[in-house]
């Protein structure tokens, strides 16, 4: 899609399903290189759409998204991004950024620290010395292009450029308007660790490849060493844009940061499971209707069942939905089932999913607990 901003027309893709608007659940805004375009994030969201909205966008001044003349800043480019999450009424995202997307993730988090619920920073630094080359870079694309930098900077960017990935990032750069790399090289030019340092303190990973010699891991250190309570995480044999030549392990790294976020599982996973999928309202009304008759029942059900199977990472929290539709109108067990039909507005079930499980409830447990369960979630979807 083409997103229409202030003085831009910004190129996004959303993909993944949408559940609650807890933090650990909340969509995640990926912000790729200079010279690069969101493809460099392809190997990673197919993984990450199973549990969560994954937004992608071309910077200002590449792939599909507009360029505007002059020299950039690491504001406006978070600029940039808040407005996007604000296009699509996202409140508050995780942030995923590689090279100046690291960066600017972290402007993000230091100038509007309650949209940013974690970061996720690849191969990125505080400051991006020294600022001459920097504007050596901007004076020779200027002049002749991205062809310019090319030998320049394919050495910098990956371990193998025989490989195709490699190749596939040469054309990325080639084709990079020179105005829009222009602009973003003043803007790692002109970043000052200043302008973090002391302002972040949101739940941060940082990941960092142990041949990236663009953004060596000294810097990743230095991240961390300005955020409190940041992780740090080497990729084995990893260049400076590892999500192409290094896709499988950086996807584990990021996986593995939600992991980190989430509650562990037991009692505390459970109640924010329940209300996730549930909602608050009703987890709330249940809680005041507990009396010493169920109090040990709700407890029992909230650790074991919300929080020992629920969260279990074998099955998406979309796919547990869909089977206990599916059970809960098999044994026709209708409060149950009407229950979670309501709370396919939080799972990300659509109307058409629950129709085929009920297809496939009429074929395997019978006619009448199908015909029974339709009359329910239509009733239900109804309601709206």
């Amino acid at each position: 899609m083409f997103l229409p901003l202030d003085d831009i027309i910004v190129h996004v893709l959303d993909e993944g399903r949408t559940y609650s608007s807890i933090d650990h659940d909340s969509p995640i805004i990926m912000l790729h290189s200079i010279g690069t375009s969101l493809h460099v994030f392809d190997p990673q969201v197919a993984a990450l759409a199973r549990a969560r909205r994954v937004i992608r966008m071309d910077l200002r001044g590449h792939g599909l998204t507009s360029v505007t003349p002059g020299l950039y800043s690491m504001t406006q480019h978070a600029g940039d991004a808040l407005a996007v999450l604000d296009s699509l009424g996202i409140r508050r995202a995780h942030v995923l950024g590689m090279s100046i997307g690291g960066r600017i993730a972290l402007q993000m988090a230091a100038m509007a620290p309650d949209r940013v619920a974690s970061l996720i920073l690849l191969d990125t630094a505080l400051e991006f010395p020294p600022p001459d080359i920097w504007q050596e870079r901007i004076d020779a694309v200027l002049a002749e292009g991205t062809q310019a930098l090319v030998e320049t900077v394919m050495p910098r960017w990956v371990v193998d450029p025989s490989r195709a990935d490699s190749r596939a990032l040469r054309q990325m750069l080639l084709r990079t308007d020179r105005v829009g790399y222009a602009g973003s090289a003043a803007a790692l030019r002109d970043a000052r660790a200043e302008e973090i340092i002391g302002r972040v303190t949101c739940p941060t990973t940082i990941v960092v490849g142990d041949r990236d010699v663009a953004t060596p891991p000294e810097t990743s250190r230095e991240i961390q060493a300005a955020i409190p309570g940041s992780r740090y995480i080497e990729v084995a044999e990893g260049g400076h844009l590892i999500t192409l030549e290094r896709a499988g392990p950086a996807t584990e790294a990021i996986l593995g940061h939600f992991d980190w976020l989430a509650p562990a599982a037991g009692a505390e996973a459970g109640l924010a499971v329940r209300k996730a999928v549930l909602g608050e309202a009703h987890v709330a009304r249940a809680s005041a209707g507990t009396t010493a008759f169920d109090a040990a029942f709700q407890a029992w059900i909230t650790q074991n069942v919300w929080g020992g199977i629920w969260t279990r990472p074998g099955l998406d929290r979309h796919t547990r939905s869909l089977l206990t539709l599916a059970m809960m109108a098999a044994l026709g067990r209708h409060e149950e089932f009407e229950l979670h039909v309501r709370a396919t507005r939080n799972t990300g079930v659509t109307e058409q999913e629950i129709a085929e499980v009920l297809l496939q409830v009429g074929a395997y447990a019978g006619v009448p607990a199908a015909n029974s369960a339709i009359k329910i979630a239509k009733a239900v979807l109804k309601e709206g």
